[in-house]
């Protein structure tokens, strides 16, 4: 007697709800790391950007917005050549660097920023990737940068800022320098405070690599809820901006 084989039952796809309390508690957590280092540090974290010394405070919009361009143009002429690493292979190699960073003070945190920036987003990319986006595509690249526009581990603002989901933009010539532009001054606030606790004395090297690590893991989580809430919208037919207002809801309730 033949035996019927009978094929294997689907598992039910998590509801769109389930998904999106799934991202909105990524979201809330993302800043856990960052805070924790900014705990450790006491004291010593307040007033971060003031601790800054002038030059590079003065310096720190352009010096944004150069390893923003770099990391842009880096990131994705290293794919195809160099395959996509894990998360925590991409958080050792950044702590890493921060630590290199943290070693001379404001000078070598400057100069190390343009290649962790460049770590984080080919990271961003890999992450795109995975939920089957195509980062050579001029919609994803846009997405992956404005990543960056979230507000950052080192935010003590309670005030919820999602403003980086709904940043349109077509990245295409002097449109892709324009969306740039815009992120930067953003992410100059952040890396502020980053580099500010690289030059803590003593502790430069030290915090150096945990504020890496807080900042890698950080904008990690916040792509996989940038390209989560996209996939979700593609797979469900509905409209990304009302998923991005129902995300926001979640978030906003706790």
């Amino acid at each position: 007697m033949t035996q019927t084989i009978l094929p294997p039952i689907a598992e039910p796809s998590p509801s769109k709800e389930f998904q999106l309390q799934a991202l909105a508690t990524r979201y809330r957590g993302a800043q856990g790391v960052g805070m924790q280092v900014v705990g450790m540090l006491g004291a010593q974290a307040e007033g971060l950007l003031d601790k800054l010394p002038k030059p590079a405070r003065d310096g720190l919009d352009a010096a944004t917005l150069k390893a923003l361009e770099l990391s842009f143009s880096a990131a994705n002429a290293s794919r195809g050549k160099v395959p996509d690493t894990g998360q925590w292979l991409t958080r050792i190699v950044t702590t890493a660097t921060g630590a290199a960073g943290g070693l001379g003070g404001a000078s070598t945190a400057l100069a190390e920023l343009p290649v962790t920036t460049t770590v984080i987003q080919r990271a961003i990319q890999g992450i795109a990737a995975e939920y089957g986006f195509d980062p050579d595509h001029a919609d994803t690249r846009a997405d992956c940068l404005r990543v960056f526009a979230a507000a950052g581990p080192l935010s003590e603002d309670d005030n919820v800022d999602l403003s980086f989901l709904t940043l349109r933009s077509t990245v295409k010539g002097a449109t892709m320098q324009s969306l740039l532009s815009t992120i930067a001054p953003k992410l100059a606030v952040t890396l502020g405070k980053k580099l500010a606790l690289q030059t803590v004395p003593v502790l430069g090297a030290v915090t150096g690599a945990a504020i890496n690590y807080a900042f890698t893991s950080y904008y990690q989580d916040i792509a996989h809820v940038q390209f989560g809430l996209r996939k979700l919208a593609e797979d469900t037919g509905h409209d990304r901006a009302a998923l991005t207002q129902e995300f926001e809801a979640l978030v906003r309730k706790g």
